[in-house]
């Protein structure tokens, strides 16, 4: 009887060990199979060793764009396509050959290229391949690429309703299919590997005093009755603010459509570090965006810094470094009424008639009050309407700041703009970011200008 009972007790932990193992197998599947899956070891994935995890892609498939205008097939390699300006536009978001250019955006969707499923496995549809579709249009990225030149930086456009981006050009590029023999060692193109709009941040200028702007809204009560004097230069302590101009006695919305550097020197006294170091926060400013697997640069404020420092800081200068990216998102917000959303470029993914994956916007947390939201608006048309002009953007009703960010060096500064088209056909946000150019009203308006226009054309087709 003792060596029946004995016998039982075996079988049972035997059983039971069978039973751990099962169930341990099937979470660790349901949990890691399509990691199994897209492995390098995996017959489906590009198993270059000298590319990195985020630079391997599927070796098949077609990416197009919004207008399905195909960016490049990846079934025998890389065929880009036939237009050299798309090939110029686009490899910053689809990789080139050598792995240089890195292409996160593929890598983080190849679950859904391979249409796999934790229960079926990976499928297709016949001879069907996936096609992945972005949001992105051929025809504006053109414009964007023609009318950057020379200049080296960034132009991007979304639509704020829903979070598709349209337009997103990085300057210097190149030619996948005629890459330059020179490509590293020239200056000019010394950078070309970059995606600007997601991996640079830049020194503002002035289209940081939104976010100071933005501040004093939300914090001060009585901002529209203060009164704000320039004399061309603002003294604290024993150093001195400069202005490019001498402005006189101003309300708060003379002096940001005037662009007063003492105006926001004196309301940053106002205001103090950590509540300008708070809103700062609040609003994002140096958080890095997160979207479509991808990560952006961040931004960065100081806090422990001088009151003269600590208005340069309100200014755009001193130690200020924004995102393109994060700071477009902030600009939406505004145009939102004081709650964004995050951009996205992978439209969706199709195997066969199969859709695996379809994209859309996330909606972040309000940022800021309607009311601080309307007036911003309010302020930001008046600088297109009484100062920019209304002739440079026809047929859109543009809201907009310019800045002008000094660097320092032998360089000329970082011409900035950045805004919003208040109209719901035209839910548009911009921003355009242009390296060593000098003022963000004669360089980038024009930039901007035609960017708009192609968007209108598009969205209206």
């Amino acid at each position: 009887m003792n060596r029946i009972a004995a016998r039982a007790w075996v079988v049972a932990i035997l059983s039971g060990i069978l039973l751990g193992g099962f169930i341990f197998f099937v979470v660790e599947f349901m949990q890691k199979s399509s990691q199994w899956v897209l492995s390098e070891n995996s017959p489906f994935v590009d198993n270059n060793q000298q590319l990195s995890e985020e630079q391997r892609t599927l070796d098949y498939g077609t990416v197009v764009d919004r207008d399905s205008r195909i960016l490049v097939k990846l079934d025998e390699g890389r065929v880009y396509s036939q237009d050299a300006d798309i090939r110029k536009t686009s490899i910053h978001w689809i990789g080139g050959r050598d792995g240089n250019i890195s292409a996160p955006l593929l890598a983080a969707f190849k679950k859904e290229m391979l249409a796999y499923n934790t229960l079926t496995g990976t499928y297709s549809y016949g001879d069907s391949s996936p096609v992945t579709r972005l949001t992105l249009s051929s025809k504006v990225q053109k414009v964007a690429l023609e009318a950057m030149g020379n200049y080296k930086g960034t132009v991007a456009v979304y639509n704020y309703q829903t979070g598709e981006l349209l337009c997103s050009v990085t300057t210097p590029t190149f030619d996948p299919d005629n890459v330059p023999a020179d490509l590293e060692t020239n200056p000019s193109t010394d950078d070309a590997y970059y995606n600007k709009f997601i991996q640079y941040h830049y020194t503002p200028g002035s289209i940081f005093k939104i976010v100071t702007l933005a501040a004093a809204m939300e914090e001060l009560d009585d901002l529209d009755s203060m009164e704000f004097s320039c004399a061309g230069s603002y003294t604290m302590g024993v150093d001195k603010i400069t202005c490019t101009g001498t402005h006189g006695k101003q309300n708060i919305q003379e002096a940001f459509r005037n662009s007063c550097n003492c105006a926001f020197a004196q309301l940053s006294e106002v205001l103090g570090t950590h509540t300008l170091a708070k809103y700062v926060e609040q609003f994002g400013i140096t958080k890095a965006i997160t979207f479509d697997g991808i990560t952006t640069a961040e931004g960065r404020f100081d806090t422990d810094a001088s009151a003269v420092n600590v208005a340069w800081s309100a200014i755009g200068q001193f130690n200020d470094e924004i995102n393109p990216c994060a700071f477009l998102t902030f600009v939406g917000a505004i145009a939102r009424g004081g709650q964004g959303l995050s951009p996205y470029v992978m439209d969706r993914i199709s195997v066969g008639d199969n859709v695996t994956y379809r994209g859309s916007a996330e909606l972040n947390t309000r940022i800021m009050t309607p009311r601080t939201a309307q007036r911003l608006q309010e302020f930001m048309r008046s600088n297109v309407a009484d100062k920019y002009g209304d002739w440079n953007f026809p047929g859109l009703k543009v809201c907009a700041k310019t800045g002008t960010g000094e660097v320092g060096g032998n360089k000329k500064p970082n011409a900035m703009l950045t805004g919003f088209v208040a109209d719901a056909q035209y839910p548009l946000a911009f921003i355009v970011c242009v390296e060593d150019a000098g003022f963000g009203q004669s360089v980038c308006v024009p930039i901007a200008s035609k960017v708009l226009a192609s968007c209108k054309e598009v969205m209206d087709s």
